[in-house]
C-alpha cells in the first residue's frame, strides 16, 4: 500500500535522478525546493503528466525523502536507491510523508496561525481516538474531541499568571490570574481546520473521508499504532525518557546500546515537534558536557532530512562545528568511516580532545588510553603538540587524566608536560 501510495512520487524521483543529475540541469528556480516552470514542464513532456501533478509529486517525493534538494540541485534520497530492494526503506518514506501531513496539503487562507498550530498539536489524540475505534467515527465526534484538546493545551498554556504582580493579601480576580487568549485565537471556529486536517492525512493516505465519516487506513492505523508504541515502551522505560528533557533524554541514553538508544530516540522524537525537538537537541550539545553534545548529534541522525537546514546554521559555532560537519557528511551519503576527512586538521585534534573529555568524565580508563590511537596524528609528540595549540577548554584536564591513565611512565610524564604548559601558557 505505501509502495502504490508513493509510486507517482518515485516515477518523478527516478525522472530527476536521470535528468537532472550532475552537470545536466537544475531541479529548482529559488533555492526552496519548488521546481522551475522549465524543469516541470519538461518532466510533464516527457512522463506524460499535466504540470500540476508533477508539482504534486515533487512535493511528495521530497517530503518523502525520495529526493534532496541542495540549493537548486536535487539529487536522489537513500530511499529511492533502496526502493525496489528494501520494504523498509518504502515504509519509512512513508511514514516521514505521515508525519509532514500539515505541509502536503495547505492549510486554508486566512486562518489564524496560532489556531492552526493549536490543530496540529491536537491531531495526534485525534488520531489515537481514530486507531481505537477500528472502524468509521463521525466527523462530529471527532470535532467535539479536538475542541476538548484544544482547549487543554490553551489551558496548559496559560497555567503561568501573566500580568503585573499583586501586593500579599490583595485580593486576585480571574482576569488578574489567567492569561487572556489571543481574540483571534480562542474565538476561531474549528471545524473547517478540521476538515483541512482531515483531507490532509487522506492526502497522503492515513485515512478516508465520507458520509460525514472518517476512517483510518491499514497503513494509517499501522503508523498510529507504532508511534502509540513507541511512546509506551519509552514511558516505560526506567529512565520515563519521554517525559524529560532533551539533555535527561540524553543522559538517561548514555548507558543504553546504540540500537536501544536510537530506539529511546525515535520515541522521544515522537512525541514532539520536529522544529522544537531539534533546537532542544542543539540546545544540549551546546552545553559544558561533551558527552551530550556527541548523542545529541546521533539523535539528530535519528531525525533525518527536517534537521539538515538547523545542523547547517551551527557551521558557524566552533563547539559544534566538527560535529555538524560530520553529521552532514553522513547525510550527503558518505561512509561513517570515511566522514571524518572531511575535517581539517584542526577540526579532528578539536573534536579528539572533546571526544576525550567524555570519556575522561563518563568512561573508564582504558577507553581513554586507547582513544589514542584515534588521533589524526601519527606520535603522541605530534598529538600534543597539536592539542596545545587547539585551544579546547577541556585541554588541560583531559591531558591530565590521560596522563594518570596511561600505563607507560615516559609518555605519561611527556603528557604531564603538555598539561602543565597548557596550564600556564608556556610552550
Amino acid at each position: 500500500m505505501a509502495r502504490s501510495g508513493l509510486a507517482g512520487a518515485a516515477r518523478v524521483a527516478r525522472w530527476a535522478d536521470t535528468a537532472l543529475g550532475p552537470g545536466r540541469g537544475s531541479a529548482t528556480a529559488d533555492g526552496k525546493a519548488t521546481l522551475s516552470d522549465t524543469t516541470a514542464g519538461q518532466a510533464a513532456r516527457e512522463l506524460g503528466l499535466t504540470i500540476a501533478k508533477v508539482r504534486a509529486d515533487w512535493d511528495t517525493a521530497r517530503l518523502a525523502g525520495l529526493v534532496e534538494v541542495h540549493g537548486g540541485s536535487a539529487r536522489p534520497g537513500w530511499r529511492l536507491r533502496a526502493w525496489n530492494r528494501d520494504d523498509s526503506a518504502v515504509l519509512r518514506g512513508w511514514v516521514a510523508l505521515f508525519d509532514a501531513w500539515s505541509l502536503a496539503h495547505p492549510e486554508p487562507d486566512g486562518q489564524e496561525p496560532a489556531a492552526v498550530a493549536e490543530v496540529i498539536s491536537a491531531m495526534p489524540q485525534v488520531l489515537s481516538f481514530l486507531q481505537l475505534s477500528a472502524g468509521p467515527v463521525p466527523v462530529a465526534q471527532l470535532l467535539d474531541l479536538l475542541e476538548q484538546r484544544v482547549t487543554e493545551l490553551r489551558t496548559e498554556r496559560c497555567e503561568v499568571p501573566y500580568g503585573p504582580r499583586l501586593e500579599p493579601g490583595t485580593p486576585q480576580t480571574a482576569a488578574a490570574t489567567a492569561a487572556p487568549l489571543p481574540e483571534a485565537t480562542a474565538d476561531t471556529p474549528l471545524a473547517p481546520l478540521l476538515d483541512w486536517a482531515l483531507h490532509a492525512l487522506s492526502s497522503v493516505g492515513a485515512l478516508t473521508c465520507g458520509d460525514g465519516h472518517a476512517t483510518l487506513t491499514p497503513l494509517g492505523s499501522w503508523a498510529v499504532w507504532v508511534k502509540l508504541e513507541q511512546i509506551c515502551v519509552a514511558a516505560q522505560s526506567p529512565a520515563g525518557n519521554i517525559e524529560q528533557s532533551a539533555e535527561d533524554m540524553l543522559r538517561g541514553c548514555a548507558q543504553l546500546r546504540p540500537n536501544a538508544a536510537r530506539a529511546e530516540y525515535r520515541a522521544w522524537l515522537a512525541a514532539r515537534p520536529v522544529g522544537s525537538a531539534v533546537a532542544e537537541l542543539l540546545g544540549a550539545a551546546r552545553g559544558e558536557d561533551a558527552l551530550l553534545r556527541g548523542l545529541a548529534f546521533e539523535a539528530l541522525r535519528v531525525v533525518g532530512a527536517p534537521a539538515e537546514p538547523d545542523v547547517r546554521a551551527v557551521l558557524d559555532e566552533p563547539t559544534l562545528r566538527p560535529y555538524a560537519l560530520l553529521w552532514l557528511a553522513e547525510h550527503d551519503g558518505a561512509d561513517p568511516e570515511d566522514a571524518h576527512e572531511v575535517l581539517t586538521r584542526q577540526e579532528a585534534t578539536w573534536l579528539w580532545v572533546d571526544t576525550a573529555a567524555a570519556v575522561a568524565d563518563h568512561g573508564e580508563a582504558p577507553l581513554l588510553v586507547r582513544h589514542l590511537e584515534s588521533a589524526v596524528q601519527p606520535t603522541v609528540p605530534a598529538l600534543l603538540d597539536e592539542v596545545r595549540a587547539v585551544g579546547h577548554p577541556r585541554t588541560v584536564q583531559v591531558l591530565v587524566a590521560l596522563a594518570a591513565a596511561h600505563p607507560d611512565p615516559a609518555l605519561a610524564k611527556a603528557v604531564r608536560r603538555a598539561a602543565f604548559q597548557v596550564h600556564t601558557g608556556g610552550s
